[in-house]
């Protein structure tokens, strides 16, 4: 199933079936400011080991990230010290994934690895969502393999939808995507860029 979706004026029916589809354990591809994302709600554990699958993400190896809306909500997430936090607000909402310590809130799948990627984008479709939700989105890139796959797949909305509609839930029809991924910012022991994507960090 593929819908799209506004920068504004979505219908309230349109977003409650996505938080619906959240809420009871599925799977969506969704808009950011970077490439199409795959995601859940962060809160259920069932939900992020089936995108895990889809992915072919091994969470004890590999740090998950999830979508907040704003500020405010990180630090029932995530620890947040004030230097980190004043760099965070200086660069979000944008194409950044902060790498910071979790907290308990969240499942246990994040707890393997003791960090968690912290997202604002700049994207006002999945933020509303997110908002309503009234709880973190987690969210990793679309699976693509750069050697079968043109990069298409990563952007466009009908081709992802054409290869991954059956797998997924719902693919969210936010437009043209950018073919670039987010810059991620570790902040675990300083602040260090361990990769370069969109977006030059403000320090």
């Amino acid at each position: 199933m593929i819908k799209p979706f506004y920068s504004t004026n979505n219908s309230l029916r349109e977003i409650a079936s996505v938080l619906q589809i959240l809420n009871d354990g599925g799977v969506i591809i969704f808009p950011t400011d970077t490439v199409y994302a795959i995601g859940c709600h962060a809160l259920k554990e069932r939900a992020i080991e089936r995108v895990c699958k889809l992915k072919g993400i091994n969470p004890l190896k590999k740090h998950l990230s999830i979508i907040c809306y704003d500020l405010k909500n990180i630090s029932e997430y995530a620890k947040v010290d004030n230097a980190t936090f004043k760099v965070m607000k200086k660069n979000l909402p944008g194409p950044f994934t902060f790498i910071l310590p979790t907290s308990n809130r969240l499942p246990k799948v994040f707890r393997h690895r003791k960090e968690v990627g912290i997202r604002i984008p700049d994207n006002p479709v999945i933020r509303e969502i997110c908002r309503m939700l009234e709880a973190p989105i987690l969210v990793t890139s679309v699976p693509y393999n750069g050697s079968v796959d043109e990069p298409e797949y990563l952007t466009n909305p009908e081709l992802i939808h054409e290869k991954w509609g059956a797998t997924v839930d719902l693919v969210i029809d936010g437009g043209i995507g950018d073919a670039v991924y987010s810059t991620v910012v570790s902040c675990i022991n300083d602040i260090e860029i361990i990769r370069q994507g969109k977006g030059e960090l403000l320090l």
